[in-house]
Order: structure tokens, then C-alpha cells, then sequence
């Protein structure tokens, strides 16, 4: 006998694009209930005192550049359920061991000054004609790109010109190293080589994100993103069940649809889908250390003193090579870090006068070697003294971000290599990429377009394509 369905549709993770898939669906007046496995909502968006009471840290997203400029989020009163955005005074500060720094800021003309004479013009006549036009660039970017007419054909045409290209050959427009090193840094945030298709397109959509909106922490640490997503599913009449760890469909109450936040591996296993993703790549990982400091990072370049991100390179050369290890299983030697400083502009992360500290290096898939050493050169490199400050540290190689995460296959915290046809195609190559080979089974994952950030622009996709199903079936 068929068992009574219960709800509409059930969400397994509660990661920031499953909670938005929830909020689309119950917004669409379905009943909607959550399934997570850990005791609090979060998935990459969270927050933790992994070092000393008081100080407050973000064990994988902590920066927003795409959560704030995320069209999804936008047409959501998260505002009303206590999400505020911090804009530190300079978004990205890129130093060089002569105590100088590129500046990724909130201006082009900001950015274009701290390039160089040489660089300067360049860097205006390739950002000048998105500038202004976040909402439909956000829109025709932050999806699948073949689906349905972009808003904005001309800019859509003339961005994916240049945003196909592989950032070693975009960065060939440039003559001195502080532009090529940016870029090659905002590039690298997607780990892979700069050799690879697409990589262009990151860095230019990364840097025009800080001149449109910035490049934010949520007050408090990112759980306040996820919990600001909580708060108005649960005004919508969605229901949060914690604790619990799915391991087959069949345990899951009767619903209409099931959508997935995990990676496609785990949802093979649990709807028994075989193969179904059998050629679906994880990539690189990343060596990721948590510091608790007695004051600010005492950064060498005064301009780093006052951003919230700071790459630390700083050359072209060395961040391709670093990437390169990464991707090819060699451990890190002279690694490139995205660190965080949110107590810059945020204050309650930790006790008065006390800093936190968020950086991460790129080491190979699965990799459980200990780079800390490694880090923390780099850092004394551009910050002499640094190392006096610490207070405490929480290291996590591949297996903890893992253990932590269990989309992370192999520390992978893109939720697979953003690399190739697989940098656009992903999970698999289909028409709608959300759906599965079993009918009313969903994914929308970071492993689906458009892939890995805080925007929850997979999560909105995959409930569209739910809704669409369940209009078919009725039918």
C-alpha cells in the first residue's frame, strides 16, 4: 500500500542552497520540511568558536561578494531576520614584499590607481562596460548559462568573450605585476590552473562584484546568513528537522519532490542511482588555519590594515604555481592565501582589543600532510611579527573540512573541480542539471550551476525545475 504523502517536497542539507530551495518552494505554497545532519542549519555558511570562548570564526565561506549581489537573496526580507552586511573600507588589498599592495576597491578608478600608469587604462576599458549593470549581469552569470535569453544580450555576448578565456591569456594585457597578480589571485578562488577556460571570467566577475556591491561579512559570521534563511522559511510554515542523517530515500517521509544539498556522489548512494555520476570530478582541497590574535595582523602595507580580504602571493607567477601543485598532488611549498580579517569591520568576533584571523592555502585532493609552518611564512612574509600575536589556531587539512562538511569529498570545498566542461556543466551534461534519472529526485548543490559560493543561485534553480515537475505531474 503507497503511504500517504506528507509534504510537498522534502530538502535534505541545510546549507544555504537548500534553504533557499526550501524558501522558493514554500513560497510557492508548498509544505515544506528540511532534513539536516547536524544539530544547527549552515552547511558552508557557519559560525563557531573553534579556538577560545569570545572568539567567533567561519569554518569555510566568510566573505560574500556574491551573497550580497546574490539575486535570489535579494528578493528575500533577510534584513527582517537579522542579516546585516558589513562593507569593510577596502574589500581586497594584494600586498607586495616592498610594503606596496594592488587594491581591489569599490571604485574602478580606486582599483585603477593602485595598478600603475601602465595598467591603469587597461583595467578601465575592461571593467567600464559592466559597470553599473550588476543586476543583469548577476542574472545572465549566476545561472545555467543556456537557459532561456539572457537579460542583457550585448553585455552577456561581450562578458563571456573575454570570461571564457583562461586568465593566463587575459592577463596578457597587462604589463606590470600588481595587475597581473590581482587578477591571477581572484582567479584563483576557483582552484585550477590559470591555464584554464573560464578562469578570466572569475576574476573579472569577482572584481566587478566589489565595485557594484562590495565584498562583505554578515555581522556575527556567516551562520547569520543561513540563520536569516531559517527564520523566514519558518515564517512560511517550513519545518527544520536537525540531527538527522539520511541514508536511504525510503527514510525520508512521502513527498512530491526531494531536492538534495549534497554532493552527487552522497545522492547517488541514498536514491540509489547508480552510476549515475559516475564521471564527476572533485578537485584540489585546501589547508585551512582559524587564528585567535592578541590585536590586528600587523600587515606591512598600511592599506591591508584596513581590508577585509587580503591575497597573499603576491606574483602571477608564484600563484599559478601554487595552483598548479595543488592540482597535480604535490604538496604546498610556497602556498598562495585568501585570508580574512572580519574584525576589521566587525567587532563582536571577538573580545575588545582581540582579532580573528581566517586564511586557507591550496593543497592537493585528500592531501593529509600539515602546512601550517608553511602558512605562517607566507603570512610572516608580509606581516613580520605576526606569529607573536597568536593566540590560538585551528588547523583543518582535507580530512577535518571533511569530517566538518560531508560535501567536502576530500576536503574539496568547491564540491567538485571547477575545471574544464565541468566548470560550467556540472554535474553532469544535461538540459536541466538539477533533476535526475529517477523522477521527482532533485540536486541543488554547489556541484550544480553555477557552482560553488554563498548566493544560493543553485538552490533557486533547482526549485524552479521543481516546480516545474510537479505542474507536469499534475497534469
Amino acid at each position: 500500500m503507497r503511504r500517504a504523502v506528507v509534504a510537498d517536497a522534502v530538502v535534505v542539507g541545510a546549507g544555504p542552497n537548500g534553504l533557499t530551495a526550501a524558501v522558493e518552494l514554500a513560497r510557492a505554497g508548498l509544505s515544506v520540511q528540511v532534513y539536516e545532519a547536524r544539530d544547527t542549519v549552515g552547511g558552508g555558511a557557519r559560525t563557531e568558536e573553534l579556538t577560545l570562548p569570545g572568539f567567533r570564526h567561519d569554518p569555510c565561506s566568510a566573505v560574500h561578494p556574491f551573497g550580497i549581489g546574490s539575486p535570489a537573496f535579494a528578493s528575500m526580507p533577510l534584513a527582517e531576520h537579522g542579516l546585516e552586511w558589513l562593507q569593510p573600507e577596502v574589500p581586497l588589498a594584494h600586498p607586495f614584499p616592498d610594503g606596496t599592495a594592488a587594491v581591489l576597491g569599490r571604485t574602478v578608478g580606486q582599483t585603477a590607481a593602485s595598478l600603475g600608469p601602465r595598467d591603469a587604462v587597461t583595467y578601465r576599458k575592461l571593467m567600464s562596460p559592466y559597470t553599473g549593470h550588476w543586476e543583469t549581469m548577476a542574472a545572465d552569470y549566476l545561472r545555467p548559462q543556456w537557459a532561456g535569453l539572457p537579460k542583457d544580450p550585448y553585455r552577456f555576448v561581450r562578458f563571456g568573450l573575454s570570461g571564457a578565456l583562461p586568465l593566463a591569456v587575459l592577463a596578457q594585457r597587462f604589463r606590470d605585476p600588481k595587475a597581473r597578480g590581482m587578477l591571477a589571485g581572484l582567479a584563483a578562488h576557483a582552484i585550477t590552473r590559470l591555464s584554464q577556460p573560464f578562469t578570466g571570467g572569475m576574476a573579472l566577475l569577482f572584481a566587478l562584484a566589489a565595485h557594484e556591491r562590495g565584498w562583505p561579512v554578515a555581522r556575527g559570521g556567516s551562520q547569520a546568513i543561513s540563520d536569516a534563511l531559517a527564520g523566514y522559511l519558518a515564517e512560511l510554515g517550513g519545518v527544520v528537522n536537525t540531527g538527522v542523517t539520511v541514508r536511504k530515500l525510503d527514510e525520508l517521509p512521502p513527498a512530491r519532490a526531494y531536492v538534495f544539498d549534497t554532493s552527487p556522489t552522497a545522492l547517488a548512494r541514498i536514491a540509489s542511482l547508480g552510476d549515475a555520476y559516475r564521471g564527476y570530478r572533485y578537485g584540489p582541497s585546501v589547508f585551512k588555519i582559524d587564528y585567535a590574535l592578541d590585536g590586528p595582523v600587523p600587515w606591512r602595507a598600511e592599506v591591508a590594515r584596513r581590508a577585509g580580504t587580503v591575497h597573499i602571493g603576491p606574483t602571477y607567477t608564484e600563484i599559478g604555481d601554487a595552483l598548479t601543485r595543488a592540482v597535480t598532488g604535490r604538496p604546498p611549498q610556497t602556498p598562495f592565501l585568501i585570508t580574512s580579517q572580519p574584525t576589521v569591520v566587525d567587532p563582536s568576533r571577538a573580545p575588545a582589543g582581540k582579532h580573528v584571523l581566517w586564511a586557507y592555502g591550496h593543497v592537493p585532493h585528500g592531501w593529509h600532510g600539515d602546512a601550517t609552518d608553511a602558512v605562517e611564512r607566507q603570512i610572516e612574509r608580509f606581516a613580520p611579527g605576526f606569529r607573536d600575536l597568536v593566540l590560538a589556531r585551528a588547523v583543518a587539512g582535507p580530512a577535518e573540512l571533511a569530517t566538518r562538511n560531508a560535501n567536502y569529498i576530500g576536503g574539496d570545498i568547491a564540491c567538485g573541480a571547477v575545471a574544464g566542461l565541468q566548470a560550467v556543466m556540472r554535474p553532469r551534461v544535461a538540459a536541466i542539471p538539477y533533476a535526475t534519472r529517477r523522477p521527482g529526485v532533485f540536486i541543488c548543490s554547489s556541484a550544480t550551476p553555477p557552482g560553488p559560493g554563498v548566493h544560493g543561485m543553485s538552490g533557486h534553480y533547482a526549485a524552479k525545475a521543481v516546480l516545474r515537475h510537479l505542474r507536469a505531474a499534475r497534469r
